[in-house]
Order: structure tokens, then C-alpha cells, then sequence
């Protein structure tokens, strides 16, 4: 990648072509790409996680995708990573076992030059689609991801929650069937554990996309569960979701994951708690990722 100097300091730089470097890594994938001020994705590439427990070898892929990036002068990098995060420097992904305490901001800080935010990626995509996305008009809402695994990200009064080690909002470890599946994360009927692309595969022994109507609709319902749960808790009517199994499974699962919301949020504060697809769709990982290097830089997403 050829990092130049920032675009804001070169004359005759205009306003809307000011970009920053996205990066979104997941169990499934990684990607790159080029995000505008505005929140559009001007340019993407993607590569698949390698399956290695060697963390050099994790991380070359990525340089390899930041390698690809054309010639520009990105003025921040903004990455989105499966959790949990450590705080402050490191990861520790669930779904991707060769990382644990993986010092990621450091590392693509170092590389690029640039200035660096890193936070999980369900918590960018809630930056995301406050700032650009389905939910810019709402102080008050979930975002969730449902794909390889399961996470959410949390904006209650405008501004995006953290908790002490970057790990608000982690629904995929919200009990949803007390006896059910163990969790990679050492629990037992966690979201993830039954609802998460690698929960369904093994469930119905081949890829989630194949599952059938009765298969989307329970994902949907223990997803609902989960969302019903969390309006209750915290006062909000509006969750979006994206993510490949949420996406790909359409109506029926978003159907039923209604349905289980409307029995669960009966209280006057949560009642009609909405769910709906994310407005930003399958480039929703890496503009997220784009807010939280606009978000760093001081720019104003509407969202805090």
C-alpha cells in the first residue's frame, strides 16, 4: 500500500475525496477498503481467514490485503475485529484461535503509519448504522452481526457503549437455551452456541445457507429472545441486524425473530421494540470500520 502523506495536507484535496482505511477481520474473512467522508465504500478486496492457529501467518494475510490497496493517501485506518478485545492494544477473537492477546493496533499502526482506532466489529457496525445506516435517526439502539459467530454493538443517548475492556454489547453470550450447546467461551446455551453460522453447520451437518425454513425460523426466535431481553433491560425499541446467516436466512427468520420479541418485551418502555435488517447491508462491516477512523480523527457521525 502506498501510504502517502494525509490527504488533508496536499493543496487542492477536496473535501469528498478524503478517505480512510476500513479493515474488518472475522473468523470467515478479512477485508479492506477505502471510506469516504460521507460513508461510502469507494473501493473493497477481501481474502479468506486463513484456518491456522499461526498468528504470523493470520497477519500476513492481512498485510497482503492492505498490500492491495490502490495508491492513495488514506488519512486514518479504522479496524473492526471479532472479539472479545483486550483493551487498549490486543484481541483475543474467539473465531480465530491463532490470535490470543494479538497485539492488533500496534501492529497495523506500525505497518501503515497512520492513526489507528481498533474495536470490535459488531460495535463499529452500530457506529455505522447510526451514522449513515438504518438507525441515523435513533439515540437508542442494538446492532447486532449474526455470521461465523454472534456479537452486538450498544448506542444508548448517542453514544456507543464500551464497558472497561471494549466488550459492551456482546449478546452472543446471552443465555438463550440454559441446557443447551457448550460455548467456545466456556458457557453453555450461549446465542453464538445455537444461532451463530458455526452453530448451524453443526447442527445440520453442511453450510448454513443450505438450512431449511424451520432451521431459519429458530435461529430467528433465539435471536428474538436475546433482543427481547435486552430492550427489557436497557430501554430501547430498535435493533438492526446483518451478518450472512441474518441476511441470507430473510423473511422467516427475521419474521419469527419478531414474533419472539412482540412475547418477550411487554413492558410499556420496551413493547413494539422493533427489529429490522441493516441499512447498510454487506458493506456494513467495513464502513462501520471507516466510522471508527472518522469517529478517532474528531469528524462527527452523529454518533458519540
Amino acid at each position: 500500500m502506498d501510504v502517502r502523506s494525509p490527504a488533508s495536507t496536499e493543496p487542492g484535496i477536496r473535501r469528498e475525496d478524503e478517505l480512510v482505511l476500513a479493515i474488518d477481520i472475522g473468523g470467515t474473512k478479512m477485508a479492506v477498503g477505502l471510506v469516504d467522508w460521507a460513508g461510502s465504500l469507494r473501493w473493497s478486496s477481501s481474502s479468506p481467514t486463513p484456518a491456522t492457529g499461526d498468528a504470523e501467518a493470520l497477519w500476513n494475510r492481512l498485510v497482503a490485503l492492505v498490500e492491495s490497496v490502490p495508491a492513495c493517501s488514506p488519512l486514518a485506518v479504522g479496524v473492526g475485529c471479532g472479539g472479545p478485545m483486550e483493551g487498549g492494544d490486543a484481541v483475543s477473537p474467539l473465531n480465530i484461535p491463532g490470535w490470543r492477546g494479538f497485539p492488533l493496533l500496534s501492529c497495523v499502526a506500525r505497518h501503515t503509519g497512520l492513526p489507528t482506532w481498533v474495536d470490535n466489529d459488531a460495535k463499529a457496525l452500530a457506529l455505522g448504522e447510526g451514522w449513515c445506516g438504518i438507525a441515523r435517526q435513533s439515540r437508542d439502539y442494538l446492532s447486532m452481526v449474526v455470521s461465523t459467530g454472534v456479537g452486538a454493538g450498544i448506542v444508548l443517548d448517542g453514544r456507543l457503549l464500551d464497558g472497561a475492556l471494549g466488550n459492551a454489547g456482546h449478546i452472543g453470550h446471552v443465555v438463550v437455551e440454559p441446557e443447551g450447546h457448550p460455548c467456545v467461551c466456556g458457557g453453555v446455551g450461549c446465542l453464538e452456541a445455537e444461532a451463530s453460522g458455526l452453530s448451524i453447520a453443526r447442527d445440520i451437518g453442511a453450510a448454513p445457507e443450505t438450512a431449511g425454513i424451520e432451521v431459519r425460523r429458530r435461529v430467528g426466535t433465539l435471536v428474538g429472545r436475546a433482543v427481547g431481553s435486552v430492550a427489557n433491560l436497557l430501554d430501547l425499541r430498535l435493533a438492526t441486524v446483518a451478518g450472512s446467516v441474518a441476511l441470507g436466512f430473510g423473511e422467516p427468520f427475521f419474521a419469527a425473530a419478531q414474533e419472539e420479541i412482540d412475547r418477550r418485551s411487554r413492558l410499556v418502555f420496551s413493547r413494539g421494540c422493533r427489529i429490522v435488517a441493516g441499512g447498510l447491508g454487506s458493506e456494513g462491516p467495513l464502513v462501520g470500520a471507516g466510522a471508527l477512523a472518522w469517529r478517532g480523527l474528531g469528524r462527527s457521525i452523529g454518533v458519540g
